[in-house]
């Protein structure tokens, strides 16, 4: 075995494998003690192999565990694992019980087939747990945040994206959006929900429905949610159709809603164009609850907004606004009342519920009930 060829090949199994010189050294040391002892070592012995990639060299070692002298005639004690405690002192009297000591061993270049084997084998695993645990580390640390992926395949229903080196990222079907279709050679950017570490690698679950993703895809194109200046309050959705997004200002001087639409809609449409034209609107955010479900509740006008103790505000509206204020299938009234927290009575001026509001109030409570049996 030619040492020096080494130093060349610990950089490109880095490169190849996205992992660390450091890391392959470790790997090749472990692969080269388990072929000499499998060539030369003796049962039981604890082998260690030192490589330096500054020259090419390897030196080989037995490693040995200090133990009292009374442990000698013990049925556990082994020579090729342990020393004495006075034998280890001759050389070293810092030494102490439960030290590990290091003994030379000849220098070897030559190996037999199994033990290429044997080196092989542990090289390659040792190589994919390596750049497993280096792809797990990578998109732990990216859990909620977005990334681009273009679409690989599509089984069961679940899309995998390739994130690039042959990593692969799962975006299932509970976090796809009702809007869209897949198919292979798509790029797309997704929200890294959650990675896992499994028996077979890194699990990366991916999302096109979560909430957040619209706020990291305007945080794509607003510069001044970066800087500060513009803080994302609240965020509702249901995907694939309607987003309200609230939205406050810490300088006074820059409008939140126009630096989250941008010149001609240019911002607001990046995003929306992202999300394969799902609606958004941007919400002013307030301090005051009634000021802010106000807000969320537009383009509608409302006459007045009480609340309660409950949590709950009734809001007062003409006739005519009715239907603005609730939206199709009862979307806009829901969307407000998840952004700003309140539950959100609908009434006329005349203090009556409108049908179209127990409508949806029939929809929500079938809706919660359907989730409770699930």
């Amino acid at each position: 075995m030619d040492f020096k060829n080494l130093i060349a090949s610990v950089a490109q199994i880095a490169e190849e494998n996205a992992i660390t010189e450091e890391e392959v050294i470790e790997i090749l040391e472990d692969a080269l003690a388990a072929a000499y002892k499998e060539d030369y070592g003796e049962a039981g012995q604890r082998i260690k192999a030192e490589f330096d990639p500054k020259n090419g060299q390897v030196s080989f070692w037995q490693i040995k565990t200090v133990v009292e002298d009374e442990e000698k005639d013990k049925s556990y004690f082994n020579p090729h694992q342990h020393v004495l405690l006075s034998e280890a002192n001759k050389d070293d009297a810092e030494l102490e019980v439960g030290d590990e000591i290091k003994v030379s061993l000849p220098t070897k270049t030559t190996f037999g087939r199994i033990a290429a084997q044997t080196a092989k084998q542990v090289l390659l695993q040792k190589v994919k747990e390596a750049q497993r645990e280096a792809v797990y580390s990578e998109y732990k640390q990216k859990e909620g945040e977005v990334i681009s992926g273009i679409v690989q395949r599509i089984e069961q229903g679940s899309v995998h994206f390739d994130l690039g080196r042959g990593v692969i990222g799962t975006l299932p079907p509970e976090e796809q959006s009702a809007n869209e279709d897949f198919h292979p050679g798509q790029r797309k950017k997704v929200y890294v929900l959650s990675v896992d570490q499994t028996t077979k690698g890194p699990a990366i679950f991916l999302s096109r429905a979560y909430p957040k993703l619209v706020s990291k895809l305007f945080e794509l194109e607003v510069p001044e949610i970066n800087e500060g200046q513009i803080i994302i309050k609240s965020i509702a959705r249901e995907p694939g159709h309607h987003a309200k997004v609230a939205v406050a200002s810490v300088d006074d001087s820059v409008d939140p809603i126009g630096a989250m639409v941008g010149q001609r809609g240019m911002r607001i449409m990046a995003v929306t164009n992202e999300l394969n034209g799902e609606k958004i609107d941007i919400i002013r955010w307030s301090e005051d609850p009634k000021e802010f479900v106000i807000n969320a509740l537009a383009p509608a006008k409302v006459s007045r907004v009480e609340l309660n103790d409950r949590n709950e505000a009734k809001v007062i509206a003409p006739n005519d606004q009715i239907s603005l204020i609730i939206g199709r299938k009862g979307q806009n009234v829901r969307l407000a009342a998840r952004l700003t927290g309140w539950k959100i009575d609908v009434r006329d001026e005349s203090g009556q519920r409108p049908t179209q509001a127990k409508a949806v109030d029939q929809e929500a409570e079938q809706e919660e009930l359907t989730e409770e049996k699930e």
